[in-house]
């Protein structure tokens, strides 16, 4: 009896020890050429966003070389109907920050594997998804990469109190059916427009091809692989306990979207997955490594370099296919860093930059929806990116 108390309590350490070794290590920033003092101007940014109700709290995470160099809580995670300090294992609604986290590596994935093309047809996996068609009667079809880059034509959002009045919610089958036959703003990569559409359709192709759906798809190609033990869609168990609200109408836990909430169900490729900033600091690593961290490859270096390239066809236009170098969403990415760097925000105050020249990524999460959404951190993104890029003070 004592021995099996003993191997039981061996293996509660065991795999305490194991979910504590996916952390990325904690350095001091002078460790990898950083300068704590000047670090500390991102700090003073926060504060005062904190300070002007911009934002309740906030969890700023700076990972480089493959370290983490800064992890810090700042204000409180809840400030209704009880205070609640926040603290640096919070976990967030990412809102957009979904887009290239969960759905856009995932049709990366399919792409690796055979199963998928940029140049797709879309109707090649929803039938009825209608083309652009111009006054003349002139067609042209829309494409995977043109989803993935946002320059497909599809509107941005849709109306859901609508579509949950004719189909009945959630209702992803109705969803997808509106889509198919929406109107279609313009030609196929002549323009650039962020569409929620583009991405829910993109999981749709991603569902269609892998026979799951996207949260079991990504949790077992992506976020398992990698042992990012607190993202997932549809939060519970312990993730729920660690989830900061958003609006207050909004229970904790379900995504503060609509669209991904009312019709998709809380699964949806343009949001609702749900992430802390230990968890992201991984997948920075192992994008900035090339798809690769702690022995576990989610994507070839091949496969990463695409998903930060923005494609010739639609080069003027700022987007790679899943991320955001130079179109006007992007001014989380600061002044500073190198102009390779890529990034995503979230509607409920998410962030992250990636700057691969540098070695360096800046994850902010804020819950700046919570209590009422009337929160911003659209210029605090930019103040701390540059208070982090400028506090680099060994270039390799």
């Amino acid at each position: 009896m004592q021995k099996q108390f003993i191997g039981f309590i061996f293996a509660l350490l065991l795999i305490s020890f194991q979910t504590e070794a996916q952390h990325l290590q904690l350095v001091s920033p002078e460790k990898v050429g950083m300068d704590s003092k000047r670090l500390k101007n991102a700090d003073k940014a926060i504060k005062k966003a904190i300070a002007d109700k911009e934002i309740p709290g906030a969890v700023l995470a700076v990972v480089k070389n493959g370290k983490m160099a800064y992890l810090k809580a700042y204000g409180n995670k809840q400030i209704t109907p009880t205070t609640v300090s926040m603290d640096v294992n919070t976990v967030f609604d990412l809102a957009s920050v979904t887009k290239p986290v969960a759905t856009a590596i995932s049709a990366m994935v399919l792409i690796e594997r055979g199963e998928l093309r940029f140049l797709d047809k879309v109707n090649l996996f929803i039938p009825d998804f209608a083309a652009w068609t111009d006054s003349t009667g002139r067609k042209k079809d829309i494409r995977v990469i043109d989803l993935m880059t946002h320059t497909s034509g599809l509107p941005p959002y849709a109306p859901v109190n609508e579509l949950e009045k004719k189909y009945g919610s959630p209702n992803p089958d109705g969803m997808i059916e509106y889509i198919s036959t929406c109107r279609r703003d313009f030609e196929p990569q002549t323009n650039f427009q962020y569409s929620c559409l583009n991405y829910i359709t993109l999981q749709r192709i991603i569902e269609t091809i892998s026979k799951q759906n996207l949260r079991d798809f990504a949790k077992q190609n992506i976020f398992d692989v990698l042992g990012m033990n607190h993202t997932d869609f549809q939060p519970k168990g312990e993730t729920l306990r660690r989830t900061a609200p958003t609006q207050r109408t909004v229970p904790t836990g379900q995504v503060h979207d609509p669209l991904a909430r009312v019709m998709n169900g809380g699964i949806s490729g343009n949001a609702g997955l749900f992430s802390d900033a230990n968890d992201l600091a991984i997948l920075a690593v192992a994008l900035l490594n090339n798809g690769e961290y702690n022995g576990k490859r989610i994507l070839s270096p091949l496969g990463v370099n695409a998903m930060r390239t923005i494609p010739r066809s639609v080069s003027t236009l700022g987007r790679t296919p899943g991320w955001d170098i130079f179109t006007p969403y992007a001014s989380n990415n600061g002044d500073l860093f190198s102009p390779n760097t890529y990034g995503h925000t979230g509607y409920t105050g998410t962030s992250m930059v990636i700057d691969p020249d540098n070695d360096i990524a800046v994850i902010l999460l804020t819950n700046r929806a919570h209590p009422d959404d009337a929160g911003d951190a659209i210029r605090l993104r930019s103040l701390v990116a540059n208070a982090v890029a400028a506090s680099i003070i060994e270039i390799k």
